[in-house]
């Protein structure tokens, strides 16, 4: 694997940040909508998808503002092996946004977008946003 290419996505939520946090960053917060279980052994999170799973270390984590996983095992490359959520809020407008960090193969970016766009549309709806 080689040449992953980093995508940034932004979406407005509806909520205060430190709901949207607890969903981004606990494990039954993130059962709610991204995936279909998650288990948690103190940083290390093991999130799980029908019969597959996937461990990530939770390795940045900044109340109401942003938590970063960085996934673990051999298929994935130093620099891009991780996915980020990071929480903004206008100072003038109170909107608040998620912006959504991650890596995927060149020719997989539309994939990726409409995978977040589908998982986002999930949270918001939990949220009623």
């Amino acid at each position: 694997m080689s040449g992953k290419k980093l995508i940034q996505l932004e979406y407005i939520i509806n909520c205060s940040p430190k709901v949207l946090f607890n969903r981004l960053s606990t494990a039954a917060g993130l059962t709610e909508w991204f995936a279909d279980d998650v288990r948690v052994r103190g940083n290390l999170f093991t999130f799980i998808w029908g019969k597959s799973s996937q461990n990530a270390e939770k390795k940045i984590h900044r109340e109401n503002k942003m938590v970063r996983y960085e996934w673990i095992g051999e298929d994935f490359e130093k620099d891009s092996n991780y996915f980020e959520f990071v929480i903004n809020q206008d100072d003038l407008t109170n909107d608040v946004s998620l912006t959504i960090i991650d890596f995927t193969e060149e020719d997989e970016v539309t994939e990726t977008r409409s995978l977040w766009d589908t998982q986002i549309a999930k949270l918001k709806h939990l949220l009623g946003s």
